[in-house]
């Protein structure tokens, strides 16, 4: 098993939330964020005052799938996710060792499904 975590930009999560249903991905939870990168920011002007903020609001993203469909989640949500620009957000993938389902104690890969 391996964990899928993706920041994103917050208007680009039904772009992804969609293909993922196309992968037929079926389960994933969804945080809300801030952080910096790159980026280093925004700068807003509200009532003619400019301010930054220096921790961007995100989306993060974090899946549990089988190895095989590893390649073809990460090519999906970066297509969905891509604009072009600086601070797109940033892919992280990481083994999982143990799954367990608390209602049934289930272990394993069976737990994803």
């Amino acid at each position: 098993m391996v964990k899928i975590e993706a920041i994103i930009r917050q208007n680009k999560l039904e772009d992804v939330q969609e293909v993922l249903n196309d992968l037929n991905v079926s389960g994933m939870t969804v945080l809300d964020v801030r952080g910096m990168g790159r980026q280093k920011g925004v700068t807003h002007t509200y009532r003619g005052s400019q301010y930054t903020m220096s921790l961007t609001p995100k989306v993060m993203l974090i899946l549990v799938v089988l190895e095989s469909e590893v390649d073809s989640i990460v090519a999906a949500i970066q297509e969905a996710a891509s604009t072009g620009e600086v601070g797109d957000g940033k892919i992280f993938v990481s083994q999982v060792d143990q799954a367990v389902r608390i209602r049934t104690n289930e272990r394993g890969d069976v737990v994803l499904h």
